[in-house]
């Protein structure tokens, strides 16, 4: 699981958009395809987010991309993406992007979207660096891994009890078996001893 990247973009309905506030990790691609990888990224956030309709979440598939994007619309007119890869989870996706728009609109001012490059939020590489485990951000994907880890011990010990119980039978059944056969043993020398009686 990997997030490649995050935007805050600004998507007025039927116009272009503007990227806001941006991060990329993308140290998994070599140092010559780089550029060419980041400035699709940035061109994959723009045109879906574009593509979006106000209050809608949607995601899309691109090759081994997965970009899910919120437009929140509203008087601020903001849309988040997020590009992973295939296998991260929708819901901490989606999560993130709720998060990382309250963030930005208590952060920064409506009246700095006018001017991208005047735009500081360092908060998104932090998010950027948080998310890329998701397990470890999201509390309820979390709970869920702590969950598994109890069920496979519980299973453990719910063998090893029906081993035990097995076992148990096992020792039941041998019981019975040599009661059987010492109860053999005392008719068996209660007729010896009978027939041998000194008078």
């Amino acid at each position: 699981m990997k997030v490649y990247a995050l935007a805050v973009v600004l998507a007025p309905p039927q116009k272009t958009c503007t990227i806001l506030s941006s991060a990329s990790d993308l140290s998994s691609f070599s140092f010559y395809q780089r550029g060419s990888v980041g400035e699709f990224l940035t061109f994959f956030s723009k045109t879906i987010s574009e593509r979006t309709p106000q209050g809608e979440r949607q995601s899309v598939q691109e090759n081994n991309y997965t970009a899910h994007v919120y437009n929140r619309g509203g008087a601020e007119q903001l849309a988040a993406v997020i590009i992973t890869d295939q296998e991260y989870p929708v819901r901490p996706a989606f999560s993130l992007l709720t998060k990382m728009l309250d963030d930005f609109t208590t952060k920064i001012p409506q009246t700095s979207f006018s001017n991208p490059t005047a735009i500081n939020f360092p908060e998104i590489n932090t998010y950027l660096q948080k998310y890329q485990d998701p397990r470890q951000a999201d509390a309820i994907m979390r709970v869920q891994q702590e969950l598994d880890e109890t069920k496979i011990v519980l299973h453990k010990t719910i063998e090893s009890v029906l081993e035990r119980g097995e076992k148990l039978n096992d020792l039941v059944d041998r019981s019975n078996a040599l009661s059987a056969q010492s109860k053999m043993f005392y008719k068996t020398a209660k007729k010896q001893n009978s027939c041998c009686v000194i008078m």
